[in-house]
Parts: structure tokens; sequence; C-alpha cells
């Protein structure tokens, strides 16, 4: 009886350069990892952190009605504020690319009489995007992020967004206020128009009997 040996080898073979050959077509940028990883302190000096992973949010579009972008003096840190009051930020990749080993985003916010330190976070090199899921309404927040390189190239400045959300509460009552103020309009105009009709419909024929009845009586008389 033949054995199977030498044609499952070939099949296994086979198997390996077809799945080798489309990343050799890819090119490097195959190779770039998907996720972003991330590391978040509890303030400025303050060590440790879990590490976590996040996807990008590739291809995401500011709309008008529903975000707002706040961008850097140099352009290169976009602050997206979104209606539900998350930040998402977006920066590209920086010159030069070699040597890169990541960023530090750091974070303040405005007090009435000073500027506290909120999370900052570590990023990988492959970030390019990063989201904040709660921020606080009627704040001004600050945000700068750093380029980290491996010595002895120093970093160079920092790029940092200034921006200020608008409180929910606050567009709540605006939209409820527009709301009930709508509905009055609506009910006065209503109330004006039926005013107008009793008067042209009702009270007009009653005034024109009574005036007549009233000409007449002398006549009787």
């Amino acid at each position: 009886m033949p054995s199977l040996l030498p044609p499952f080898l070939a099949f296994l073979c086979f198997v390996a350069t077809a799945l080798r050959a489309p990343l050799a077509r890819a090119g490097p940028g195959a190779e770039e990892p998907p996720w972003c990883p991330y590391k978040v302190s509890g303030g400025e000096g303050a060590a440790g952190g879990r590490l976590c992973f996040r996807p990008p949010a590739r291809g995401f579009q500011c709309a008008a009605r529903a975000c707002r972008a706040h961008r850097s003096p140099g352009g290169a840190l976009v602050a997206n504020v979104l209606a539900n009051g998350s930040v998402l930020l977006q920066w590209g990749p920086p010159r030069p690319a070699a040597g890169l080993r990541g960023f530090a985003l750091n974070c303040s916010w405005d007090g009435t009489y000073t500027r506290f330190p909120c999370d900052s976070v570590e990023l990988g090199a492959a970030c390019r995007d990063y989201l904040l899921p709660e921020a606080h309404g009627s704040v001004r927040y600050r945000l700068c992020l750093q380029p980290r390189y491996a010595p002895p190239r120093p970093a160079p400045p920092a790029q940092c967004v200034e921006f200020r959300l608008e409180p929910a509460a606050m567009r709540d009552i605006v939209v409820a206020m527009t709301a009930v103020g709508g509905s009055i309009c609506v009910m006065l105009v209503f109330i004006c128009l039926l005013v107008a009709y009793i008067t042209e419909n009702l009270m007009s024929p009653a005034l024109g009997g009574a005036a007549a009845a009233a000409a007449a009586a002398p006549h009787r008389a």
C-alpha cells in the first residue's frame, strides 16, 4: 500500500506558499499593528497604569451638527468635541518618524483660581487618535501631545489645543425652552384666529339684530 506521507507534505508546502504570497504582495503596510496600545496614569507624575488597547477611528469625519473641531496652532492636533460630551483627538504621523517611541498626552483643566491636572496618557508609536470618553461641561480643557524619541534625539515641542465644552444640562434647557416657546406661539395664533372668527360670525349678527329692534321700536309706539 503506497504511503500517504509524501502527498500530505506536498499539500502542506502548497498551503504555506499560498498564505505567504498575499503578505509579500501587501508590502510593509500590512505589518502595521491595527490596535493602539496606551496606558493611563492618575495625573502628572503618577506612576503605574494598566496597559490597554483600542481600535483606531479610521475615516472619522467631524459632522457639523454633531461635532465641533478645535485645532492646535500648528494644526497637527485636532480635538473633535462630540455631542455626547466625549472628545476624539486626532493627529498625523510626526516627522521624522525614525526613532519614534510613542506619544505623551497631558491633560489639564481650569478651575476657579488654578489649573488642575487630569489623567495623562502614554500612547504607542502606531496611535493616531485617542478618545476621551467623559469630559465635563462648562470646563476649559488644555490637551498637549508630545512625541517621544529614542535618545539622543530630543523631544520636539508639544502640540496643544484648548476648548470648552457646552454643559449638557444647558443644552437640554435651551432645547426645552425652544420647544415650549414654539408651542406657546402656536397656541396664541390659534386663540387670535378663534377670537376673530367669533367676532365676525357670531357677535356681528347679534349686534345687527339688536340695532334693528331698537330702530323699529319708535315706529311701533
